[in-house]
C-alpha cells in the first residue's frame, strides 16, 4: 500500500461520506486532510504543504470543485486531481479534464476501485528517474565540479569552493543543459518547488554567485536568455 507520507487533500461537502472516505483512506496508510466546502478546501491547500493528490467533489457550497481545481492549478501545475461527483454528463466530464483532472469518478463507486485509481494516478505522476542524475563529476571548462561533495575546483589550484545545497543543485542543472537553455520555470519548480516573483529573484541571486565562482575561466559564461532562462556557455580555445 501507499507510504504514510503520501498526503491527500479530500474536499467533500457531505460530512458523513467525507468522514467514511477519510477513514478508509487512512486505513490504507494515506495521510488525509478533509475539508467540507470548496473555500475551506482552498484554504487547506494554500496553507498546507506536501500534498501528493487532491480528491475534489464537484457540487459544493462556497466554491465548486471545478473552481477549486482552477485555483489549485494556478498554484501547482502538476499535482494530480481526481473529481468525485454524481454528475455523469459528458459536458461535465470534459470540463473536468479540460481543467486538468487526472481522473473522474462518478458516485456511487466502489471504495476499492477508488483505491486502485488513486494508486494508478500517483504512479503516473511520480517523477521518472533521470539517468543524468547519476553523474557525480562534471567538467566545466577548467573547473571540476563534484555534485555529491558540492565542491568546485579550478585546474592548477588546490583551493576548492564549497557550494551550498541550492548552489550545487542549480549548477548541476546548468551542467545537464550545458551550452543549451535551462528554462527558468524548470529550475524554479525543481529546486525551489515554486515559480513566482520571489523565487525568481532568489534564482537571480544564485546565478550571480555561480558567475563569480566560475570567473577564473574566461571561456565560461552564464547568459541571461530574456523571457526564457539562462544558458551556461563553455567555449574552447578553438572557438574563441
Amino acid at each position: 500500500m501507499a507510504s504514510n507520507t503520501t498526503k491527500i487533500l479530500l474536499v467533500e461537502d457531505d460530512p458523513n461520506f467525507g468522514d467514511v472516505l477519510r477513514s478508509y483512506l487512512e486505513m490504507n496508510d494515506y495521510d488525509v486532510t478533509l475539508a467540507t466546502d470548496g473555500a475551506a478546501g482552498w484554504e487547506a491547500f494554500r496553507r498546507g504543504s506536501g500534498f501528493s493528490l487532491c480528491i475534489l467533489d464537484v457540487m459544493m457550497p462556497k466554491k465548486d470543485g471545478f473552481s477549486l481545481a482552477k485555483d489549485i492549478r494556478e498554484k501547482d501545475k502538476v499535482i494530480p486531481i481526481i473529481f468525485l461527483t454524481a454528475k455523469t454528463m459528458k459536458e461535465d466530464i470534459l470540463q473536468g479534464f479540460k481543467i486538468g483532472a487526472d481522473d473522474y469518478i462518478s458516485k456511487p463507486f466502489n471504495s476499492e476501485e477508488l483505491l486502485y485509481r488513486i494508486q494508478a494516478v500517483l504512479k503516473r505522476s511520480a517523477p521518472k528517474a533521470d539517468p543524468r542524475d547519476e553523474v557525480r563529476d562534471y567538467r566545466i571548462g577548467k573547473y571540476n565540479f563534484n555534485y555529491p561533495l558540492r565542491t568546485l575546483v579550478l585546474d592548477g589550484t588546490k583551493e576548492e569552493i564549497k557550494l551550498s545545497p541550492k548552489e550545487a543543485q542549480l549548477l548541476k542543472m546548468f551542467c545537464q543543459h550545458m551550452n543549451d537553455v535551462l528554462p527558468r520555470a524548470e529550475a524554479l519548480t525543481k529546486i525551489w518547488q515554486e515559480d513566482n516573483y520571489f523565487t525568481a529573484r532568489s534564482m537571480d541571486v544564485f546565478v550571480t554567485k555561480l558567475r563569480k565562482y566560475l570567473s577564473g575561466d574566461p571561456l565560461i559564461e552564464i547568459v541571461n536568455i530574456h523571457g526564457n532562462g539562462f544558458q551556461l556557455l563553455v567555449k574552447t580555445e578553438e572557438t574563441v
